[in-house]
């Protein structure tokens, strides 16, 4: 995947420990690959980290990515540095986008639940049905107003294009929201879409699910816990075996180690970034074999169909494995 150099072009506060960032060409005759509401980018930041943001801007120009940063108490050092030492004018090296939080545009009917700093990919899927006059709703939950980006956006979009918007708080409604209550009650038909904290996604999908809804779709930024601690074995205790059918090579990848770390150590090219099944950039063709996956992407079906693979993340739960490199 190409490397793009981008600009910080500005930088700013938006919500309490929040700063969105605009990206430009660094070349100005040079415009961004363009993109669909739902993409993503990854950020190389100067202390030698890799972050994934979602692309926040409607996606009707490719003269500028916008992206926004929470400052997670958390951080392993790559929100803390966008806040505390990027600035203005900074070169960065950044991926062309990639998008595994597609909006069906054909959809009768969509409802957004973003959580949090979950509002990014969402805000623009939120202009995009905007722009083509299509029936929505937004669902934004935040611990707080005061955390709650880009809220006047919404609310002024919703205003001007009819597009429901409910907003949930915990601190003035004194608890978490109820999923279940804020999304009964729609067509079987409509399509699901959330972006926020692990533990709602995972309330989400169980709501959906019991409520019949079929189109469901969530991004996670951040791992799943089967990602960080598989607690299904590798194919047997002493590793797999795995066939790289362009390449007529078999490799051994030993018990407990990434598939991924295997490939790059036998000198095989690929693409990678957050090792942690989150990005999607090192998606692989499954020729044959049954994967374990442990990625935070694939949907259920997607996995059962078996076609691709995340292999910074997931092995072989049966062999023989055979990828398409």
């Amino acid at each position: 995947m190409a490397i793009l150099k981008a600009r910080v072009q500005a930088l700013r506060h938006e919500a309490d420990g929040i700063v969105s960032m605009e990206l430009r060409p660094a070349t100005d005759a040079v415009p961004f690959p363009e993109f669909e509401a739902g993409a993503h980018i990854d950020l190389h930041l100067p202390n030698g980290l890799v972050r994934n943001y979602s692309l926040m801007n409607p996606d009707t120009g490719v003269r500028q990515y916008r992206i926004a940063v929470l400052n997670d108490r958390h951080s392993r050092g790559g929100s803390r540095y966008v806040h505390e030492q990027l600035r203005v004018g900074t070169i960065l090296d950044i991926s062309e986008p990639r998008n595994h939080f597609t909006l069906d545009r054909g959809a009768e009917y969509s409802v957004l639940v973003a959580g949090g700093i979950g509002v990014t990919p969402l805000l623009g899927m939120l202009h995009a049905l905007a722009a083509a006059g299509k029936p929505a709703e937004f669902i934004y939950c935040a611990r707080s107003r005061r955390e709650a980006a880009f809220i006047e956006d919404i609310q002024s979009c919703a205003a001007q294009t009819g597009i429901g918007l409910a907003c949930h708080f915990d601190d003035e409604r004194g608890g978490p929201p109820d999923l279940a209550r804020l999304l009964q009650g729609r067509s079987a038909e409509a399509h699901f879409y959330c972006c926020g904290p692990g533990p709602m996604l995972d309330a989400f999908e169980r709501v959906c699910a019991e409520l019949g809804y079929a189109h469901v779709h969530i991004e996670r930024f951040a791992a799943a816990e089967e990602a960080t601690n598989p607690a299904q074995p590798e194919a047997d205790a002493g590793g797999y075996s795995v066939e790289l059918r362009r390449s007529a090579r078999t490799l051994h990848v030993p018990a407990g180690k990434p598939l991924l770390d295997v490939l790059l150590e036998a000198g095989v090219s690929h693409d990678y970034s957050c090792r942690e099944g989150l990005c999607g950039a090192c998606e692989t063709r499954v020729l044959d074999g049954e994967v374990e996956h442990r990625d935070s992407i694939l949907t259920k079906s997607e996995r059962e169909a078996n076609n691709t693979m995340m292999v910074c993340v997931s092995g072989c739960r049966k062999g023989p494995l055979v990828l398409d490199l």
